[in-house]
């Protein structure tokens, strides 16, 4: 492995400042702090003269190259590395020396230090490959040296001064707890001493096993044991006892330990298939499947539930108040409830043009007649990662409804997008404002974000994500909230009180909102799926696998801090807004094709990973599949079955292609240069087999009506409670105890709205991101000549044609904090919110005007349930009134955070 270290700044100085002040050590203690990246690059076993590279870079640190080289020499090898990883106009000496180390080297031996100098070293962690890395090692291999290099990382490495007189601490920083938390994101990155040994950066294990829970012989208390297929496991020697009620202590056992967040009457559904109908031990990646595909987070079991508030059962579902609206108005709608996103039908379709390939000239592209070209509307949440990992949470939250525009019907094209953020207080150091402090000594849990941190990194996440992929973010909005709010009581207790010396509770984001969405379009002959015939082939398109987001579907659907930290970690995705571009690329190609489109079907990889994608893409044609786990693209060598299966790493979809047009699909990715991999092919038989060729033998076989079947329906028993209301003091006396006069008070009172959050300039998180990529941007948030953002709408032209004056616009509406007194008010105020803001864009009428509806709640909690039914009855029956429909929508039901006992 060769070490490059990078000679440009790796971190800017406000950073640098931000870290120092999290560090713990006290005030003046640290003199000074630099970075620099540090590139790793992995020598092809292939290749013998690494030691000849390593002389050229000791005799020429900075070559320049004059003409295109080809690797043919060990010094034309080193100039090809030295210039990729040099930034540009840099040409002094490196900050540290180049190094080559073997395999056996151990690593972490400190070099070149002064006694008042420590240095930390912050790379991806081990078992992972960074998304740089998945774009640097593809341009290493397009610029010559793809039998050379098998892959280069970066980290980024801090020295630190030491001030004079202060004592340079002597324990391991790399072990510090708080220093981990503040130098590193622990879901992406490890920290080191001194350069890690190569088989750390590079690592390259066997493979962890398969596993089986053996509730059919649960009498020696092993959770989890090794095996080598389901067939091997059968065939060895079993004391099944079939005690049905150890088995179900056994499923209870692994639900907590493996997070698979699974009801009680789903795991004895579990114990009665496995022992009853397939009479074996179920394995660790069929458990971990059926727990992401039924998971609250993708079956939305609570709002298809059955409901009684206060004694008395309810008639209808929230999913059937919801269906309520599009069954009355249904007009302009051409999609909704079944596919990743609602499609929507465009004014003047028929004029939109669609980019393709030229008849003359199939090499080159322009603006061609398509049929109709209709619109796609998706909003939704990813509320749990931006908890644990803000950047990392909500660029992957931006990134997976990308891919939702992109996987509706048989391809389609995102188009623009917004995002929304509502957290707690921020309590900026400093900077503290009035309404904050009484809630002043309320912390947050360890293992989670700030809502200051969450604020500074998760909106440069999102944006980094859609500027990378090439979207424009036009819309958003940024509430803040955390209040002492008496708590509920039954009616007819939740009156109007004089004093708020009642009991409370805290209301607030400390679980915070991360909301992403935007519109696409698709072809009008694309927009629907249809079933797909045995014999299909089936695709993985995008990224490998590694370990890395797994779990997402099932740690969404529950309260925060109700699992373990390693899990919530494990359960967040990394975003690789790169090879996202590269899959859209793919997916544009295909429907440029029109009728000769060779996708037959497609989803995108989400909460679940393959383990959710490829079963619903054959069960929702009725066919079963056939599949080869060690086809699956891996870049993680020591993965088990089950985090092939069932991981959620890099940017993916999955397809269906005929036999006869998989030729054209290979093409076009190969053309695209975007990885894929043909891993089964469906069936008539309903049944989901995946083998291991490695170890021989299934890992999952199971009936699909056992995957998808029918576990217990949910029911909800939900009483109301009211919020005592404390009367409002019009004289503002209680609020601003210190204000002798009226005027003092207002004037107090103005400042502080003013400076609300919700309120306040929002530049800060409209800069950041792309405004007008593509070209097809009309309105975005900055209005006027002093580009001042204020704007109500987004809105986009339907083409690029001078004579089209067609588009589409979007706005919001949000009304969390007025739902803490009365739910259903604050639904119709969302939606009176939003239509008012759309009222700025030339809407023909309501009946274009489509809704997302959003829900936000934390189900289980006391009151929230009867809350919650409120608002959805509300919305629907104020939209059936309005005759606008709400199409599509999604839901979070586990907005609660707990630590320390306190909700």
């Amino acid at each position: 492995m060769l070490v490059v270290p990078g000679r440009s700044q790796a971190v800017s100085g406000f950073r640098l400042k931000t870290l120092i002040e999290k560090l713990p050590f006290p005030s003046g203690a640290i003199a000074g702090m630099q970075a620099h990246y540090a590139h790793f690059v992995e020598f092809d076993p292939s290749y013998t003269e690494a030691s000849a590279v390593f002389g050229a870079a000791q005799t020429d640190h900075t070559p320049v190259a004059v003409e295109a080289l080809q690797p043919t020499t060990a010094e034309n090898v080193w100039t090809i590395i030295a210039t990729l990883l040099r930034a540009p106009g840099e040409t002094g000496a490196p900050h540290a020396p180049i190094q080559l180390l073997d395999e056996n080297t151990d690593g972490e031996e400190a070099q070149d230090l002064a006694a008042n100098e420590r240095e930390l070293w912050v790379l991806p962690r081990c078992g992972t490959i960074s998304p740089w890395s998945s774009k640097a090692t593809d341009i290493f291999g397009l610029c010559g040296l793809g039998c050379v290099v098998r892959r280069v990382e970066r980290g980024v490495v801090y020295r630190i001064a030491f001030a004079q007189g202060f004592a340079v601490p002597q324990f391991k920083l790399s072990e510090h707890r708080q220093i981990i938390n503040a130098g590193s994101d622990r879901m992406t990155e490890g920290i080191y001493e001194a350069c890690p040994a190569p088989a750390q950066i590079f690592a390259h294990a066997e493979p962890r096993p398969l596993r089986e829970v053996p509730i059919r012989d649960s009498s020696d208390g092993e959770l989890a044991r090794p095996i080598r297929s389901i067939e091997a496991a059968q065939a060895e020697p079993s004391s099944a006892a079939d005690d049905q009620g150890a088995a179900v202590a056994l499923l209870v056992r692994a639900n907590r330990e493996l997070g698979l967040a699974l009801a009680s009457d789903e795991i004895a559904y579990l114990v009665d298939a496995y022992m009853a109908e397939l009479k074996r031990n179920p394995t660790d990646t069929e458990l971990m499947m059926f727990a992401q595909v039924n998971s609250e987070h993708c079956r939305h079991k609570i709002f298809n539930a059955a409901w009684t508030i206060d004694g008395h059962a309810q008639t209808r579902s929230l999913f059937d108040w919801i269906r309520a609206t599009q069954n009355m108005h249904p007009e302009h709608v051409l999609s909704a409830y079944s596919d990743n996103a609602a499609v929507l039908e465009a004014v003047d379709a028929n004029r939109i043009r669609a980019w393709a390939p030229l008849e003359s000239d199939a090499q080159r592209w322009g603006m061609r007649d398509a049929g109709a070209v209709h619109i796609v509307a998706k909003v939704e949440t990813h509320n749990h990662p931006t908890l644990i990992s803000p950047f990392a949470g909500a660029a992957t939250g931006a990134g997976g409804e990308i891919r939702d525009e992109g996987a509706v019907g048989l391809g389609s094209r995102p188009k623009c997008g917004l995002a929304g953020y509502a957290v707690s207080d921020l309590r900026i150091p400093g900077f503290e404002q009035p309404w904050e402090a009484a809630t002043a000594n309320v912390g947050f849990p360890a293992h989670v974000a700030s809502a200051l941190d969450i604020m500074l990194e998760a909106p440069l996440g999102a944006a980094a994500f859609a500027n990378e992929f090439g979207r424009p973010a036009i819309m958003g909005f940024f509430r803040t909230y955390l209040q002492r709010v008496p708590t509920g009581m039954p009616p007819p207790q939740g009156a109007h009180v004089d004093e708020p010396d009642l009991d409370c509770e805290l209301r607030g984001f400390h679980k915070p909102i991360m909301i992403a969405g935007g519109m696409g379009s698709v072809r009008a002959e694309h927009v629907l799926k249809t079933p797909f015939a045995p014999g299909a082939r089936l695709i993985v398109l995008g990224g490998p696998s590694m370990l890395i987001g797994l779990g997402g579907g099932a740690a969404s659907s529950v309260a925060s801090g109700t699992q373990a930290q390693e899990l919530d970690f494990a359960s967040v995705q990394r975003g690789n807004p790169e090879m996202e571009r590269r899959c859209q690329m793919v997916l544009d190609a295909c429907t440029a094709l029109g009728a000769a489109n060779p996708i037959a079907f497609v989803h995108d990889v989400g909460a679940g990973g393959l383990s959710n994608a490829l079963t619903e893409l054959v069960h929702d044609s009725g066919l079963g599949a056939d599949i080869e786990i060690r086809d699956v693209p891996c870049a993680d060598a020591a993965l088990s079955p089950m985090e092939i299966w069932c991981n959620e790493s890099q940017e993916r979809y999955v397809l269906a292609v005929t036999p006869e047009q998989l030729s054209i699909f290979e093409k076009i990715a190969r053309r695209e240069r975007c990885p894929f991999a043909v891993v089964g092919s469906a069936v008539a038989e309903l049944r989901l087999r995946v083998t291991d060729r490695l170890m021989g033998g299934h890992v999952i076989d199971l009936p699909m009506d056992v995957l998808f079947g029918k576990p217990p329906k949910m029911t909800r028993d939900a009483d109301s409670l009211l919020v005592p209301r404390v009367v409002f003091d019009a004289s503002l006396s209680r609020y601003q105890p210190t204000a002798t006069s009226l005027a003092d008070r207002v004037h107090d009172a103005v400042t502080r709205v003013m400076r609300l959050p919700s309120v306040a300039s929002k530049s800060f998180l409209i800069t950041i991101g792309d405004r007008s990529v593509t070209g097809l941007v009309a309105r975005d948030p900055m209005v006027g000549p002093w580009q001042v953002p204020v704007a109500d709408v987004a809105i986009t032209c339907s083409g690029y044609e001078s004579d089209l004056r067609t588009g589409e616009a979007m706005a919001m509406g949000e009304r969390p904090t007025l739902a803490v007194i009365d739910s259903a008010a604050a639904s119709r105020m969302a939606v009176a919110e939003s239509l008012l803001n759309l009222a700025a864009a030339a809407v023909p009428d309501l009946s274009w005007t489509k809704l997302s509806a959003n829900w936000m709640a934390a189900a289980s909690h006391a009151g929230e349930g009867a809350r919650l039914y409120g608002a959805v009855r509300a919305l629907s029956e104020l939209c059936q009134t309005l005759g606008i429909s709400v199409p599509v929508g999604k839901d979070s039901m586990s907005m609660q955070v707990r630590w320390e006992d306190t909700v």
